[in-house]
């Protein structure tokens, strides 16, 4: 694809989005939000594509806003820019398939939200990670209010938003905030070779089990939560996937 400030690419059936903005840390503008939605349209719409791995080009993940846009714009103007992030963040957060975040180096503001968006974050050891929004007079977007609650617990997520101290990939470990730290030569390995591992699965099941956990996370009761699962189990277990996955595991415990 001919984008200027992201990277997309098919390797098997994961899809790469690299942020392409190294020169900057991958500070966010608007061209590379409208190139990431663009980006997350293919990776939703292409049905080889079973589960996206999001990273950065260079020393980071991203900066998060890039503050020398953000400077020229109207009270008008940034209120359009915040409402068009959301949607993209509401486009990640609704994503059919399993996201990686595989978070390189610097992961602050925007850009760490664009990780707890996604459902796996593994982050390089040495990543630095945070929200230093009240270190400059603004506050936090992309749902991160709720999200980065559910991962860390409500004590420690306002400690991280009120101190804005970044954390490093070690720590974010530590209270769950990442599913795995791994030093930062061995980061995208891990991430495609779990991204793999999930890939090899089936595709239908992961997206029922996605939606069903989305489900989960917006409240709706637990009877309507087991009703879905009842009508997802139903619609995963008579396709023919279904029946050739079954063979196949039949075949390969015979053969053990």
């Amino acid at each position: 694809m001919d984008f200027q400030c992201v990277r997309y690419e098919v390797k098997g059936k994961v899809a790469l989005v690299k942020f392409h903005r190294p020169h900057v840390l991958n500070a966010m503008n608007r061209q590379l939000w409208e190139e990431f939605q663009q980006a997350l349209v293919s990776a939703r719409e292409d049905n080889g594509v079973s589960v996206l791995v999001i990273t950065g080009e260079g020393r980071a993940f991203s900066t998060g806003a890039d503050l020398k846009e953000s400077k020229q714009r109207s009270p008008e103007e940034y209120r359009d820019y915040l409402v068009h992030l959301q949607e993209i963040t509401r486009q990640l957060l609704r994503f059919p398939k399993p996201v990686i975040a595989a978070i390189n180096g610097y992961a602050l503001g925007s850009g760490y939200e664009v990780a707890l968006a996604c459902d796996i974050r593994i982050a390089a050891e040495d990543a630095k990670i945070g929200s230093p929004e009240a270190k400059v007079s603004s506050s936090v977007t992309g749902g991160a209010f709720r999200l980065l609650q559910e991962l860390v617990g409500p004590g420690k997520a306002r400690e991280l938003l009120f101190t804005a101290d970044f954390i490093d990939g070690r720590e974010a470990e530590r209270i769950g905030l990442v599913n795995l730290a791994v030093p930062s030569e061995r980061l995208l390995e891990t991430a495609l070779d779990m991204a793999q591992r999930i890939a090899q699965n089936s595709l239908f099941s992961l997206q029922i089990i996605k939606r069903g956990l989305n489900l989960a996370r917006d409240a709706v009761s637990l009877e309507a939560l087991m009703d879905f699962e009842v009508e997802g189990c139903m619609a995963a277990v008579f396709t023919e996937e279904r029946r050739r996955r079954l063979e196949d595991f039949e075949r390969r415990k015979g053969d053990s």
